[in-house]
């Protein structure tokens, strides 16, 4: 359309075709038709003016509000896959997932060799926990940076601080040190987490996104699953201080392509006083919420391990937890403009159920990537370092499984058969890996553990999917947060019940051998009971290692029926359906100079006047919907 053509021009044709008529003594008829016919041709100049060409948009429209984000299923300029830079991109993004997932479980192989380099038995389970309960306790105030501020220089600075702890950890001269280290570690891989996943939201539009997502599961199943493997290798082979060493070139690698490669785009930060910042990170909810969550951990890690469960310690910290937790949820609703947790987004239902389908599944993952290795090495008698190589149909069912739901899901453009598949198989197969024995043939404990790794990785990123499908692109960031963070408490949580359930079944059946020290059996791990028990009593106490940790494999069922029923509630949507629509405006429609701007754009005042074209509450012209950000 040419730049003569204003709504002036459009105006003062249509009067003359008007004077025309009412001259030429038409009869009604064909006066009829030939109004409808204007009328056409009015309609397509009002929608010519919306579409004109971008440059002449850009200049009518000084002083429009800017348009608003394109949501997760909009246009993108990113989406390029056919570029380097577009897989640089993402392999960096993936490395960067791959090392916190396997620092998550790396440590527990090499934990023997540390308490011996350091004399710390007292400390074996602060190793551990130490990682946990930082990347829990602050997973949701990652979830408020990457919503408010530049998500490059957010991520980048949480590779930053986890390298720190990393390097802490490897050159640590004592267990205060190293738990430091952990501590730090786990803080920079909360930010990673939500942050590897907030990289593909722009990156990669809606529709294809599960093939993609499939692959970031796959990474992460991975890594937790050869976690020991790795640890044993090292502990093995090399020094455990290379289990932590490993991360700093991998990190600078993900650190330098990141830094030159990957430009999202920018989010403007408007200025504003230091007291508005540190509202937008939730302080009070957030003081609140990482002690409560320290508490919870604190009593289910020392619980019937340090302390009886009926001490008075474990007794406060579960009533300090539920305190600060009421407390934290009072503050979440009272404050919704500010909360880490905002009550319209944990309500939604398939945000719920998302967060706890998420939450039951890893808990299950992680009771079996701790403790099959554990069975191997009690029951089976082998090795640290072959425990780990034992547990390879898991890794390999994972892998297969991964990617054949990220094709299916893609193509159907549903998540939910995965989500309903995905418990349903890991179900049967940790309920057969419950039937194990030391007698089980080597065909068993493959094809149980193929069985359970299927499942696994079919339900792996399904929720962060469901979630960015359900919410606007506005809440995005702390739905992902949301989910990554039931993610870590649901491992942090039924990592610790597996060890409550270990301790206390083995206390109650060891204590009924008679010349048995159970104390030291307990305290000395798996790998010392050749010595530690007499000939003609290690098939009993074998027994009952099988006993109490085929009981583990139990409750791993039975959290795969929890979130089966979790799956339950869920809505039906299609990633596929549910697009985006163009960009939105940046504020109420406004007028300039007698003309309406709306999304960034001006709008020609016959639009509002034309009989033609229907007006409502969002308007829509043609398909378009004006000053109106999301889903139709």
């Amino acid at each position: 359309m040419s730049r003569s053509t204003t709504p002036a021009s459009l105006a003062s044709s249509h009067t003359a075709v008007d004077k025309y008529e009412r001259s030429s003594g038409k009869d009604h008829r064909s006066m009829e038709l030939d109004r409808q016919g204007k009328n056409e041709r009015r309609r397509s100049s009002v929608l010519s003016l919306i579409t004109s060409s971008s440059e002449n948009v850009a200049a009518k429209q000084k002083g429009a509000p800017p348009p608003g984000p394109p949501g997760p299923g909009g246009p993108n300029n990113l989406y390029q896959p056919g570029t380097l830079k577009f897989w640089l991109t993402l392999v960096s993004n993936f490395l960067a997932m791959f090392l916190v997932a396997l620092d998550r479980t790396i440590v527990a192989t090499a934990i023997p060799q540390i308490t011996d380099d350091f004399h710390s038995l007292g400390d074996i389970g602060w190793y551990g926990s130490a990682y946990m309960l930082t990347t829990a306790a602050s997973q949701l105030v990652f979830g408020r940076l990457y919503k408010f501020y530049h998500m490059k220089w957010v991520f980048l600075s949480c590779v930053v601080i986890f390298e720190i702890g990393s390097a802490i950890c490897g050159a640590a001269p004592s267990s205060a040190i190293f738990i430091l280290g952990r501590a730090i570690a786990g803080v920079g891989s909360a930010g990673i987490f939500s942050g590897a996943m907030m990289i593909m939201i722009p990156m990669i539009p809606l529709p294809k996104r599960p093939m993609f997502q499939s692959m970031f599961g796959m990474i992460f199943g991975l890594a937790s699953v050869m976690g020991p493997l790795v640890g044993g290798a090292f502990t093995t082979k090399a020094t455990w201080r290379w289990c932590f060493y490993i991360n700093l070139p991998i990190g600078a690698f993900t650190l330098f392509f990141m830094l030159f490669f990957w430009n999202p785009p920018a989010r403007k930060v408007e200025p504003a006083p230091l007291s508005t910042h540190i509202k937008r990170l939730d302080p009070i909810g957030t003081v609140l919420f990482i002690p409560s969550i320290v508490c919870l951990l604190l009593a289910l890690q020392w619980g019937g391990s340090t302390y009886a469960w009926s001490s008075w310690r474990i007794i406060v910290l579960f009533s300090v937890f539920g305190a600060l937790l009421v407390a934290f949820a009072t503050v979440q609703i009272l404050t919704p403009e500010t909360a880490s947790i905002p009550v319209r987004i944990i309500t939604q239902r398939s945000v719920f159920c998302a967060t706890m389908f998420t939450f039951f599944i890893a808990g299950s993952m992680l009771m079996l990537v701790y403790y099959l290795p554990i069975w191997f090495q009690t029951v089976k008698l082998v090795a640290a370092l072959n425990s780990g190589v034992y547990t390879l149909p898991l890794v390999l069912a994972l892998v297969v499984s991964s990617i054949m739901n990220g094709i299916a899901t893609q193509k159907i453009g549903y998540y939910m058969p995965s989500m309903l598949l995905s418990p349903s198989i890991m179900a049967i197969g940790e309920g057969l890996l419950s039937t194990l024995t030391r007698s089980a043939p080597q065909s068993h404990w493959i094809s149980f553990q193929f069985l359970s790794g299927f499942g696994l990785g079919m339900g792996m990123q399904t929720g962060s999917l469901a979630v960015q499908t359900v919410l606007p692109m506005a809440d995005v960031s702390m739905g992902v947060a949301l989910i990554f963070f039931a993610q870590q408490l649901g491992g942090a949580v039924f990592t610790t019940v597996g060890q409550t359930i270990l301790s206390n079944l083995l206390v109650a059946k060891l204590s009924l051998i008679k010349g048995i020290d159970v104390e030291s059996i307990i305290n000395n791990g798996a790998t010392e009971l050749v010595h530690l028990v007499p000939a003609e009593d290690i098939d009993q106490v074998i027994s009952v290692y099988d006993f109490a940790l085929t009981k583990i494999f139990l409750a791993a069922m039975g959290l795969a029926f929890a979130a089966l029923i979790s799956a339950c509630g869920m809505e039906w949507k299609s990633i596929k359906k549910d697009q985006t629509g163009p960009p939105g405006a940046g504020g109420k429609p406004e007028v300039q100079n007698g003309v309406p701007v709306q999304g960034g754009r001006e709008v020609d005042m016959y639009l509002y006047r034309s009989r033609d074209v229907e007006m409502g509450r969002g308007s829509r012209a043609g398909g378009l919907e004006l000053g109106s950000v999301g889903r139709k």
